[in-house]
């Protein structure tokens, strides 16, 4: 199945904004997939939902470190690969200390006085949560190496289901919305990762300078997100030895898939 996927998207080679789009969509779409469930089930534990959270914040880590990260030192060195990452986590800090959002637990973020419906400034959250993961894959294309950037797209694919679940279900049980309501929301919030996808294949296309920076600055992007987001929501309702059970597996599961392809 893995090399069939590899035969598909060979064809995206000459064409690196095009393959970041398709893979930044599909790994998008996923989101839609994992929250499929709500569509069959009124409540899920909060357990399993915390370790799956925290697959996905393993899975996240080893690809910002084996997939861009470690990538970025080999072609552009120490000093690049340094500033690519805090230009990356600044972008994200920054992202969360000015565009107004909420998240389900810790509340408001960003400038508060703007009259937002709160099921937008939800959104919102998840959205600047999801740019890293779009701009990954796009930088991933962006190189040309089309193995690993559909290991690194599968990557964010696998740990977009598990967080559209969470999504999903935190809204119908915390909002209180329908199941199609709460699906529609949890796609469409995976749905900004083309836009994110297009950017980073196009920039790392235009000067091969770029791309480095381009690699570290969404490794450290993601990498925040995970430390910032993903891990104190895993962790807030005493579910550590599951969120933390299931960061190990997805570490190990994305460190597998990318030495064995």
């Amino acid at each position: 199945m893995f090399e069939l996927i590899i035969d598909i998207t060979e064809i995206f080679l000459k064409h690196p904004v095009l393959g970041g789009f398709i893979g930044s969509l599909l790994a998008g779409l996923a989101t839609g997939v994992g929250a499929l469930p709500v569509f069959f089930f009124r409540r899920i534990p909060q357990k399993l939902i915390d370790a799956l959270l925290g697959f996905s914040a393993g899975v996240m880590l080893a690809a910002s470190f084996f997939s861009l990260i470690i990538p970025a030192l080999d072609i552009g060195g120490l000093y690049v690969t340094l500033i690519g990452i805090i230009l990356g986590v600044m972008a994200i800090f920054l992202a969360n200390e000015y565009l107004p959002h909420e998240h389900l637990v810790k509340g408001m973020e960003g400038y508060r006085y703007l009259r937002i419906r709160r099921i937008w400034l939800f959104v919102f959250a998840i959205t600047i949560h999801n740019l890293p993961e779009g701009l990954a894959v796009g930088v991933g294309f962006g190189t040309g190496d089309i193995k690993e950037a559909v290991v690194l797209a599968s990557a964010i694919a696998l740990q977009n289901a598990p967080e559209g679940l969470a999504v999903a279900f935190s809204l119908m049980t915390t909002l209180k919305y329908t199941a199609r309501y709460s699906f529609s929301i949890a796609l469409i919030t995976g749905l900004v990762e083309p836009v994110a996808g297009i950017l980073g294949a196009y920039l790392t296309t235009i000067s091969h300078t770029l791309l480095p920076y381009a690699m570290a600055f969404a490794g450290g992007a993601m990498v925040y997100v995970v430390s910032n987001e993903i891990i104190p929501e895993s962790h807030r309702l005493g579910h550590e030895k599951q969120a933390s059970l299931g960061l190990i597996i997805g570490f190990l599961m994305m460190m597998i898939l990318d030495n064995i392809f």
